[in-house]
């Protein structure tokens, strides 16, 4: 499988995010890509690196408001006496259509929906270049590859159109698929990562154009909290266009394929013929954070279900944690997918 990598992914190194009121390591750490890419070797993946595509398809996606933000915001910062290193937001708007602040406190608040998303000063350059690894696996797909995988890093589906989240800052998903979309190809997202993939939800949620399905952790007690639920199934012209399967805590391997199977059914009645895969490995049991319990072997079941269903497919890494089992479980996922 022909795979893509950028290595200025590994300059964005955030240090800190705040987890129940506790100052933490952040664990979406630069060691990530080496670990993953030595699974992904492992299983026959042979990297190339991304083209720049230029701001085009990120912008299609993402605001200009924001992409600005994101580009300037750390110089900014660094301007305001006492300033810590990373840009870390502590105050947020109770409504966000209300004003857009001047100044950089305001405007990190607005534009950054937690803790999780510190911003360095080379944030912009890695999640750049994450993007360009997404749109490079897009393109081999649209010139008629049938698998590719995109080693993004930092990870992109909590972003949304105009705020950061959960370790995410670009939509490297969202961006693919609306790549694709230009390219004349009818494309479904499936995300099963541990997480809800709210950042891409809230990006198509009401368009008809791109099916988005998600496979995670009941949100009612688990991150992102506010956004995954089976009752939000699009609005507008997106209604039914959304679908949310959210699993209870400790979820297994059986179960999880029962409810792979409900996924991928969405997708054929969708008509998609071709598929964005939010590829997060974080639903693993020993995952650090903890909320599905997906074994080894299960990633190559499900990535052997995925390949069964007979689509392109484009693979955009997403969650998935340092412990001894991901580079692991990134093979086993991509032998499976090709084996089936």
């Amino acid at each position: 499988m022909k795979a893509i990598l950028d290595k200025r992914q590994a300059l964005h190194d955030p240090r800190h995010f705040i987890s129940s009121g506790t100052v933490l390591p952040n664990p979406e750490q630069p060691r990530r890509i080496e670990i993953l890419k030595k699974g992904a070797e492992a299983a026959g993946c042979k990297f190339a690196e991304p083209g720049d595509h230029g701001m085009g398809p990120i912008a299609a996606i993402h605001s200009p408001e924001y992409l600005v933000f994101l580009q300037t915001i750390h110089e900014r910062w660094q301007r305001i006496e006492g300033a810590s290193a990373e840009v870390i937001p502590n105050i947020h708007p109770a409504d966000r259509s209300a004003g857009y602040p001047q100044s950089a406190v305001g405007q990190a608040g607005y534009h950054q929906a937690d803790t999780a998303c510190p911003i360095s000063k080379e944030t912009w350059n890695s999640a750049y270049w994450s993007a360009q690894t997404a749109v490079s696996g897009a393109a081999e797909i649209a010139g008629g590859e049938r698998a590719a995988y995109a080693l993004c890093r930092p990870p992109g589906h909590h972003a949304f159109a105009d705020m950061a989240g959960g370790f995410c800052f670009l939509s490297n998903s969202a961006i693919a698929a609306q790549f694709l979309l230009g390219k004349g190809l009818r494309p479904a997202i499936l995300d099963v990562d541990v997480h809800h993939g709210n950042g891409t939800q809230g990006i198509f949620y009401r368009r008809s154009d791109v099916l988005t399905v998600s496979i995670h952790a009941d949100p009612a007690r688990f991150y992102p909290f506010f956004w995954g639920h089976g009752a939000e199934r699009g609005e507008g012209d997106g209604l039914g266009y959304n679908l949310n399967l959210p699993l209870d805590r400790g979820t297994g391997d059986s179960a999880y394929m029962q409810t792979l199977e409900t996924a991928l059914e969405r997708v054929t009645s969708f008509g998609a013929d071709v598929l964005v895969v939010a590829l997060g490995l974080d639903a693993h049991e020993n995952d650090p954070l903890k909320g599905l319990a997906i074994t080894t072997p299960g990633f190559a079941s499900i990535g052997s279900a995925i390949a069964a269903c007979g689509l392109p497919v484009l693979l955009v890494q997403e969650g998935g944690y340092l412990s001894d089992e991901l580079g692991l479980n990134l093979e086993s996922f991509l032998t499976g997918f090709g084996q089936a």
